[in-house]
């Protein structure tokens, strides 16, 4: 968490626009730790430890969900406006990443494959939903972006 903390800290520092770049990654972490909360109050995933309130995702995702978040702007910026492909992406990568966690001891699954199933689904959502407010908030970018507008002189179909 104290790592988390400091790089949100550094990276809301040097943002060109930090107050939309911090509603986004304060939004991503709250949606992020509610879904994974769902999930582990519908008995889908198990963490061993970490809980806050019984039935409740770790305190630590809202880390893991900070850290995502502010690469939605940065790394993730090629998957502004691609739903198709932050679907796909989400479906695959995010059970992936559980899968991963599961190796490490991180979190468990009763039931593996309905649980993969719900995070391919929970992912395929959240990921494109996220990225759409990415690009709606994004603070990183030198001037505010417009729906639309940008993508179009972007793309030298500026009228």
């Amino acid at each position: 968490m104290v790592c988390a903390a400091a790089l949100l800290i550094y990276h809301l520092r040097t943002v060109p626009r930090p107050l939309p770049e911090a509603r986004l990654i304060g939004v991503a972490a709250v949606v992020g730790w509610l879904w994974e909360s769902g999930l582990t109050c519908s008995g889908l995933l198990v963490y061993p430890n970490g809980e806050l309130w019984p039935g409740t995702a770790p305190y630590w995702m809202v880390g893991l969900w900070i850290l995502f978040a502010v690469q939605f702007n940065v790394v993730y910026r090629w998957l502004h406006g691609r739903i198709l492909w932050a679907v796909v992406l989400g479906a695959l990568a995010g059970p992936l990443s559980f899968r991963a966690g599961a190796a490490l001891g991180a979190v468990s699954f009763p039931d593996t494959r309905a649980a993969l199933a719900a995070l391919a689904l929970g992912w395929s959502v959240l990921l494109p939903a996220m990225l759409s407010l990415a690009r709606r908030w994004d603070g990183v970018a030198l001037t505010p972006t417009r729906q639309g507008h940008d993508q179009a002189v972007s793309d030298g179909n500026a009228a």
